[in-house]
């Protein structure tokens, strides 16, 4: 099929359905300057993943995974919604897309205009941290600024709790509040679209094919295959981006 005739498809798919879910992948984000975990240059190829008991059980991982975090942050805060993320933001703000269920902790979907209760994040968010005891909300900077001077680990002024990034980490349990949406807005669509994303992590990875047993069609959009494409009804190994801006224009 032509590159023409599979926007047309995939327009017409968005066209005829009512109830659409994105689901979106690191892919999304490297059009922003993002790199993969898994690609080169990406965190994973430079260091070993702290799993969550070690990071409960030592501080001295905890400082490591604090240093990790603010390097990481100069390429984040840096970063931006790209083409991919607006055309996502213009389908969900015409009402056609219910949800956007990302695997990726950037925030950038609600930087391109996702309201914050459309987006159901699955692996947390980057952009703040919270108390694991309590749940207590922190902004990064000030945490930033003490560890800077001497390396102090953030300690929750409420319960005196461990604070760590809102993100989810190796070992730790993936949140149930976030997955059971994801869960309901996966059945309840009529056209699952899966973005960016290789579809190897699970349970994450399990949403497309729920999808597909529920009776929804369902779209992947990414630059490589994926294991899952043979159930999918259109597949598009295309650049994200311009891919979705010629489709939602």
């Amino acid at each position: 099929m032509s590159e023409s005739a599979l926007l047309d498809a995939f327009r017409e798919l968005i066209e005829g359905s009512k109830r659409v879910v994105v689901f979106t992948g690191a892919g999304i984000s490297t059009e922003s300057g993002i790199p993969d975990f898994r690609s080169p240059g990406g965190i994973w190829t430079k260091y070993q993943p702290i799993d969550f008991g070690d990071f409960m059980a030592s501080e001295e991982m905890r400082r490591e995974s604090w240093r990790r975090k603010f390097g990481a942050d100069k390429t984040i805060s840096a970063a931006q919604p790209n083409a991919g993320h607006h055309a996502i933001a213009s389908m969900v703000a015409s009402g056609k897309v219910t949800s956007v269920i990302t695997q990726n902790v950037d925030g950038l979907h609600q930087a391109s205009g996702v309201p914050d209760d459309q987006v159901i994040e699955l692996h947390g968010n980057a952009t703040y941290a919270s108390c694991l005891s309590c749940g207590a909300y922190y902004e990064l900077e000030p945490i930033r600024d003490a560890f800077e001077r001497d390396e102090t680990l953030p300690t929750c002024d409420i319960c005196s709790g461990i604070v760590k990034t809102a993100t989810i980490s190796f070992g730790q349990a993936m949140p149930e509040k976030e997955m059971a949406r994801a869960d309901a807005e996966t059945w309840a669509c009529d056209l699952f679209i899966a973005i960016g994303s290789s579809l190897v992590v699970y349970p994450a990875a399990g949403f497309p094919a729920a999808a597909k047993r529920a009776g929804a069609n369902l779209v992947i959009l990414n630059r490589d295959p994926t294991d899952q494409d043979p159930i999918a009804d259109l597949v598009l190994n295309m650049e994200i981006g311009p891919t979705l801006s010629a489709v939602v224009e």
